[in-house]
């Protein structure tokens, strides 16, 4: 079998597990928990199959530094415990009638999450079939550049992850925590860093691609392309719920950016800014 084969078998093995665990469970977050994992083992299925080669082992390591860290910081969250189901699914489940939501779960949360989960991987398969091209200064930066799109990433996990640990000190002291969102930090010029560090990191990943073929346009491009596209849209839900939960959201999302980090707009004359933590 050829690599792209075995990734594909093994794409078909875990797009039928997570939906029949999703059916199981009535939990929908399965693909989640594979989320930053099967991406590791499609890169290596591609290295291992052209014999180690220098370029496809670089992007294999920068992948798996990329799944460990997310990994970790899903764990932390309790993404892999009992119960741990994204809230968003919930919500979207009480706004769809059940059918509907049904045949969501099949089509888009297990069978085209997969599939874009396996396309994102796959200018490995471009650098696959360039003949073994030697590595190159272009390489050098594209892994400073990915390196440094995963420091952004763990930066705003980690701004995120403590500012929750204290929205639940809050709590637990019998307090309501004010603000109810996160503003500072990287939050203070993206309102979702962590989404644009994670998109970043793919497009670097293609440029890969690029580096080894030297065509700017493969089709294999497409994977960052539909994952820019599925970020949009979970943007624009999250910030639904967000919205609905924090009166002072709306003011914020005037002020910053939503996901490209870039300088906040002066506050609105007569709105309140309270700083967040």
């Amino acid at each position: 079998m050829t690599a792209l084969a075995v990734c594909l078998v093994l794409c078909a093995a875990i797009t039928a597990a997570t939906w029949i665990l999703s059916l199981i469970t009535n939990e929908h977050s399965w693909v989640d928990r594979i989320w930053s994992i099967a991406p590791i083992a499609y890169v290596w299925v591609f290295a291992v199959s052209a014999g180690f080669d220098a370029r496809l082992v670089l992007m294999a390591v920068l992948v798996t530094a990329w799944g460990v860290r997310l990994t970790f910081n899903f764990a932390r969250k309790g993404g892999y415990r009992p119960g741990g189901e994204d809230y968003r699914w919930a919500v979207l489940r009480e706004r769809m009638p059940r059918a509907a939501f049904e045949a969501f779960n099949l089509f888009f949360i297990s069978i085209y999450q997969n599939a874009l989960i396996l396309l994102i991987t796959l200018p490995a398969l471009t650098v696959a079939e360039s003949a073994g091209s030697p590595l190159g200064a272009w390489d050098l930066v594209l892994a400073v550049v990915f390196i440094a799109f995963l420091v952004g990433e763990t930066v705003a996990d980690e701004q995120q992850w403590r500012f929750h640990r204290w929205k639940a000190a809050e709590r637990a002291a019998g307090r309501t925590p004010t603000p109810g969102f996160l503003q500072s930090g990287l939050f203070a010029v993206s309102r979702h860093p962590n989404f644009f560090f994670e998109q970043a990191q793919w497009w670097v990943f293609f440029g890969f691609a690029v580096a080894a073929t030297g065509v700017w346009l493969h089709w294999t491009l497409a994977g960052a392309v539909l994952l820019t596209l599925l970020f949009i849209g979970s943007t624009v839900f999250t910030e639904s719920i967000s919205r609905g939960r924090h009166p002072g959201y709306d003011e914020y999302r005037a002020r910053v950016s939503p996901i490209v980090p870039w300088f906040p707009r002066p506050a609105r004359a007569g709105a309140s800014v309270t700083a967040g933590r």
